[in-house]
């Protein structure tokens, strides 16, 4: 049986064609995930409150590398992705990493047992304000080549294209050419990533042989659309450019997500490290899955909960 028409087939016009070919019926919000500590595994939950910010309680606590300097995540530090995270109570978060030892964010031997199950030196810290715009300024590089620096973020192999960046705006490129991320959240770029269920059984129908989970690609809310088209293998990328309602919410659609290594991290022992996950992405769906979303209104999302657009 063939698989899927792949983003790579539809263009050029991707998102227009997209748009015209994929009629959606019924799209519903089938998971949502918070991840409190930035890189972790974090926690599938049954509603969200979107603030302006993001979801509440996602993203409020980072490792800083006491050796490089800066705010780091598991694309420079693996290990990450193997510690899971839970927000508790009263704001704090209990981590519990590889070998199962469990700690949290207020106990006084956090940041030894995170640098040794790491085995990387580094300090856990809360969410600063913009104001403090030094404590989100990058750290020393890895490489005196920006651009190797570059394709080893992005995992490519010497003969893959890292993505077009000229597709973000000039002021989030400066920003994040500065800083780790913006001042005043812990996020890569946007608040929200929302990817579809179809895609994730595209990934695993393509890649028999891979563990495709949904924690390797971190989204935010996963949405069940089924298509009048079943040749859409991503139908999320037709959303680029739309405004949706989801709950009580509003949110608008702004760009592809393009992959970069953190889908080939290691989660457990049953998810492993995979390099041709991310081979697969970049060279047959034009290196995206998911999409980028900004809160146009704020809004309480619960599963089961519809996605219209207006």
């Amino acid at each position: 049986m063939a698989l899927p028409l792949t983003n790579k087939e539809l263009r050029p016009g991707t998102t227009t064609d997209l748009q015209q070919r994929s009629k959606v019926i019924d799209m519903q919000v089938s998971q949502l995930w918070r991840y409190p500590v930035k890189s972790m595994i974090g926690e599938q939950i049954n509603s969200i409150d979107v603030t302006g910010n993001g979801v509440a309680g996602d993203r409020i606590w980072a490792t800083r590398d006491l050796e490089r300097g800066g705010i780091r995540g598991a694309k420079k530090i693996p290990l990450l992705m193997r510690c899971e995270s839970r927000l508790l109570d009263d704001g704090h978060v209990q981590i519990t990493t590889p070998s199962g030892e469990i700690t949290t964010s207020g106990a006084a031997e956090v940041n030894s047992v995170l640098s040794d199950a790491l085995g990387h030196s580094v300090e856990l810290e809360a969410l600063r304000p913009a104001s403090d715009s030094e404590h989100f300024r990058r750290g020393a590089p890895d490489l005196d080549d920006p651009v190797q620096e570059l394709r080893n973020l992005f995992g490519r192999v010497d003969d893959e294209p890292i993505p077009n960046l000229c597709a973000f705006t000039r002021d989030l490129m400066v920003t994040m050419a500065e800083y780790e991320s913006p001042p005043g959240s812990y996020y890569d770029m946007f608040p929200l990533m929302l990817m579809s269920e179809q895609s994730i059984s595209h990934l695993k129908d393509a890649l028999p042989h891979s563990a495709v989970d949904v924690r390797r690609f971190r989204p935010s809310i996963v949405i069940d659309a089924p298509s009048a088209n079943e040749e859409i293998a991503l139908p999320e990328l037709s959303w680029v450019g739309r405004t949706a309602t989801i709950g009580s919410a509003t949110i608008e659609f702004v760009i592809a997500c393009p992959r970069c290594v953190m889908v080939t991290r290691a989660i457990d022992d049953s998810v492993g490290e995979d390099r041709e996950v991310l081979r697969y992405v970049v060279r047959e769906l034009n290196q995206d899955v998911g999409v980028y979303a900004n809160i146009v209104k704020p809004g309480t999302i619960t599963e089961g909960d519809e996605l219209t657009f207006i």
